[in-house]
């Protein structure tokens, strides 16, 4: 799939940010809402041209006003800031001066180096701790299967949580890592139980709820609050 970076486009509603992408798989012209950049996605099939998708846009222009004004407010990645995780706000402590990258000291996150760098360390830190985490829950849940995934990535993904492979490979957002414990759980229950179950039938969330008791409160906490994570950093 290939993309363009983000344009600023007047609609009938107000200026938008418009990122174009063309795809060889798509099969019709396509709108979705990016929350992590507050931007517009339009993917085109490889034969459909840039007007096509201009006049999908003017006649989305008030859904688009409507689910842009709706995302939750940003939260940048910088020296004040809190971010959540775990579930906990840490505040970011920049000590410009200090060595080491980034650690947890007394309830903050502390962020060392030059300014231009706090939001990439605080990403890698968080990055690094949800490869830890949802491997360590992962690996537990897929020995009570009895099925191991093929590996476990951490990704910036924005329209999913997590994702099996028919390899059995695992992918999951990094961003779970600012959800409560108990939210991780279920989104790694729910991504192990495609180990055995590559759909969503009842056998499949059978076994989703032997593997975790959180899948009845951590749902919906997701479509509450998963806005608030696409939108830090």
């Amino acid at each position: 799939m290939d993309s363009l970076p983000p344009e600023t486009l007047s609609l009938p509603s107000g200026p938008a940010r418009v990122k174009w992408r063309r795809s060889a798989r798509a099969r019709r012209i396509s709108l979705r809402i990016d929350p992590s950049g507050g931007e517009v996605v339009v993917t085109l099939p490889m034969r459909a041209g840039r007007a096509a998708g201009m006049r999908l846009l003017l006649s989305h222009a008030e859904w688009i006003a409507d689910r842009l004004a709706a995302l939750p407010d940003a939260m940048p990645f910088a020296d004040g800031a809190a971010i959540l995780l775990h579930g906990v706000p840490h505040a970011i402590r920049h000590r410009p001066e200090a060595r080491g990258g980034a650690w947890i000291e007394e309830g903050a996150l502390v962020v060392t180096g030059r300014a231009e760098f706090l939001p990439r360390r605080v990403t890698d830190f968080l990055r690094a701790e949800a490869g830890r985490s949802l491997a360590a829950l992962v690996m537990g849940k897929a020995r009570q299967v009895g099925r191991m995934p093929r590996r476990i990535t951490v990704k910036d993904t924005t329209s999913r949580w997590g994702s099996c492979a028919t390899d059995g490979s695992l992918a999951f957002s990094w961003r779970l890592v600012m959800a409560p414990p108990e939210v991780q759980d279920y989104v790694a229950a729910h991504e192990v139980a495609h180990l055995r179950h590559m759909n969503h039938g009842p056998h499949f969330w059978a076994l989703v709820d032997e593997l975790t008791p959180h899948a009845a409160s951590a749902i919906p906490w997701l479509k509450r609050e998963g806005g608030r994570l696409l939108r830090a950093g």
